[in-house]
């Protein structure tokens, strides 16, 4: 086989029209093999003949798109040391662009005899290992182009490939599950019809079922054991796995682009699939242990963990924080997303123990060109010591805001004192982002996500059911802020079945018209449960997907909810750019917002502490923001009936300096408007709301 000296640069394997370039960096090998393997499966290896900077590589002339390939590491095996290299193991290319196959779990894979972990284990792990695949760069965009929609404009929609599309019955069966099931009209027409304006897809990097689950029939379902960052994961693919999951992932995209509809993908740079000192040997660990993983200091045979999956990439190491970046990188310009929301971005943060909002790579992302200037959305929490830091990422960052979710679940489920909490989270959480800089859309708001109870599960379960798992319902949250509204799971009781759908409408309507950056977790609009499962990580079932059939019952609130969007999108008042100020701007006699008693007259220290109903009122003349042309925003203005107490409450509309008419345009307690298309109560009129309720009223400009 002829072989040439190639270049170092990119890494990967890179193919130019007439064969391919190898490049993999490894500081402590002694020599690196590239492992060819051909359509029966029979291996060749070809050492790579140049290294430059600790970078192996190597051309091969017409080695074509689809070949499939690995690398074995000749090089110092001392776990003492934090060295693992073993030539005996295949390992995945950690640039590779596409990944054929699945792990068969069989002791080949890890370093060592079971039952004697300081052993060696020299057995082939080829017959059981995933193979890296060459990829075809070239894919017709035709005119795609970054949609860049404004975060104020951004309607955000969690979806897991599989879970989306599994039963829909509107998308082909071959399709179901796979990045064209999303991209199929039947979903992109969903999302459009709820106002989705950016699709946030659950890990799609290739990622490993865990040999754990697999020994109890279960698979990652969640997908957040990512083994390879620039590859789409394969299991998702419904056109083949030789590199064509990647044409049919751009594919995906450029159908949703031209729906409107931003991609943002859940990323999971903090760990990998290799897991601790005893997990398997697959890419990282057999390449250069060091560079990739954070030991524990004066002892490298253990990982330093602030993820609870065993080890934590090094974002420290160089070597580490090229692998991030060119992956981010890649995604951006070669796949066309729009964005990412990054897991356990704290974990990223640490530069040694503590998180640190300077650390190198949120340096790196600032001044990348290309990163810098797509949506940046940081889950602010690990599960190490000070990991916690819901307001702490720097200004370019938005945020999985937690304190909003448990806020507004609390209010709803009837938390006494409450108020001030919810204003906050209400008004855009400026206690948490206006110091630094940052707008109302740092805050990405969200009640409900693929990690807890899903919305119907919310009010229908106090106490997790996760059986199913096979941990013993050990595992997942205990404290879910969740109420039942009276029985536990499903009931006949026809007064909390009402209470129930009524307590989701109040949910989503307080989501949908907070000021930041709703959220919705995939299925809430059409009922889906998980059957009380708050952890269903390892469900590739029907018990995680949604059910379409099941779906139809719930068709009035999913157009509620699509409402709730089309109201947010067509007034500015609901999306501010600029936090509020509490007082009167444009010569409005009325402040920006106005927190009144159910009487209509303003709140007083007293009440915040003692209430669980208050009035919002939101000043359409008072909004700080001028259009694309440079002219001051007006809009409508609009009152918020809010009455989270177990009995009924009277309101009474504030005088004519608030709004001279007011028309209803929301009410959970009557979402069809069967009785209040009819109304149109003027200033001083008294409204009854029914308890766990909410109206909102429209005063027109």
């Amino acid at each position: 086989m002829q072989l040439w000296p190639g270049s170092p640069h990119p890494l990967g394997a890179t193919w130019d029209g007439g064969g391919t370039n190898f490049a993999l960096f490894s500081e402590p090998a002694d020599m690196i093999e590239l492992c060819l393997f051909d359509e029966d499966g029979v291996e060749t290896r070809v050492p790579l003949p140049e290294r430059d900077g600790f970078v192996w590589h190597g051309y091969l002339p017409r080695v074509r798109p689809g070949t499939r390939y690995g690398y074995r590491v000749h090089g110092p095996y001392d776990p003492a040391a934090g060295l693992r290299c073993n030539p005996a193991k295949l390992l995945l290319d950690p640039y590779a662009m596409a990944v054929d196959g699945e792990i068969t779990w069989d002791e080949a894979m890890f370093a060592y005899r079971f039952g004697d972990p300081d052993s060696r284990n020299d057995a082939d792990s080829a017959p059981f290992a995933m193979r890296s695949v060459v990829a075809d760069p070239y894919f017709d965009w035709q005119d795609d182009r970054p949609l860049r929609i404004p975060y104020h404009e951004t309607v955000l929609y969690e979806a897991h490939v599989r879970g989306l599309t599994m039963t829909n019955p509107k998308v082909p069966r071959d399709v179901r599950g796979t990045y064209a099931g999303i991209a199929h009209p039947a979903t992109v027409e969903h999302l459009r019809g709820l106002g989705v304006t950016a699709l946030e897809l659950m890990p799609v990097h290739q990622f490993v079922h865990d040999s754990t689950l697999a020994d109890r029939g279960l698979r990652n379902y969640w997908g957040y054991n990512t083994i390879g960052f620039f590859a789409p994961h394969n299991g998702y693919a419904g056109f083949g796995t030789r590199g064509e999951q990647v044409q049919e992932f751009k594919s995906m995209v450029r159908t949703l682009h031209r729906a409107g509809i931003e991609v943002i993908l859940d990323v999971v740079y903090n760990h990998t699939a290799e897991g601790n000192h005893l997990g398997p040997t697959l890419s990282f660990r057999g390449i250069d242990n060091l560079a990739y993983y954070r030991v524990v200091p004066g002892d490298p045979r253990h990982y330093y963990d602030t993820t609870g999956t065993g080890n934590s990439l090094n974002a420290r190491h160089h070597e580490s924080l090229r692998l991030i970046m060119d992956s981010l990188r890649y995604w951006v310009t070669e796949m066309h997303v729009d964005g990412f929301r990054f897991d356990l971005a704290s974990s990223l943060a640490r530069e040694f123990h503590e998180v640190d909002r300077l650390a190198a790579f949120f340096d790196l992302v600032n001044q990348d060109p290309v990163v810098s200037r797509v949506k940046l959305i940081a889950e602010p929490w690990d599960v190490g010591e000070g990991g916690y830091q819901v307001g702490g990422f720097p200004p370019l960052w938005t945020e999985w805001n937690g304190r909003y979710r448990d806020t507004v679940r609390d209010f709803w489920r009837g938390e006494p004192g409450m108020l001030p909490e919810l204003a906050s989270r209400f008004s855009g959480s400026s206690d948490l982002y206006e110091a630094d800089g940052r707008r109302p859309h740092a805050s990405i708001n969200f009640v409900t996500a693929h990690d807890g109870f899903t919305l119907a599960d919310l009010v229908s379960y106090h106490e997790k059911r996760n059986e199913a798992n096979g941990e013993d319902n050990r595992d997942g949250e205990s404290h879910n802020r969740s109420w039942n509204c009276g029985a536990e799971g499903p009931t006949d009781d026809s007064d909390v079945n009402v209470l129930r759908e009524r307590q989701k409408r109040n949910l989503l309507t307080t989501l949908l018209l907070s000021q930041g950056v709703p959220m919705i977790s995939h299925g809430d609009e059409l009922g889906r449960t998980q059957g009380g499962n708050n952890n269903a990580y390892c469900q590739d079932s029907p018990l995680s997907w949604i059910d379409w059939q099941a779906a139809r019952e719930h068709e009035v609130l999913t157009e509620f909810v699509a409402g709730l969007a089309r109201l947010r999108a067509e007034h500015p008042v609901f999306r501010r750019r600029r936090f509020f100020q509490g007082r009167p701007i444009h010569g409005s006699d009325v402040a920006d917002v106005a927190w009144l008693r159910p009487d209509a007259t303003p709140m007083s220290d007293a009440d915040w502490h003692s209430r669980s109903s208050l009035a919002i009122f939101l000043n359409g003349h008072g909004i700080p923001d001028r259009d694309d042309v440079g002219r001051t925003i007006v809009d409508d203005s609009f009152l918020l009936l809010v009455n989270a107490a177990p009995q009924h409450t009277t309101f009474t509309l504030p005088d004519e300096t608030y709004g001279r008419t007011w028309r209803i345009v929301v009410d959970t307690a009557d979402p069809l408007l069967a009785t209040a298309r009819r109304r149109r109560p003027a200033p001083g009129a008294r409204l009854r709301l029914q308890p766990w309720s909410t109206t909102v009223l429209l005063s027109r400009y």
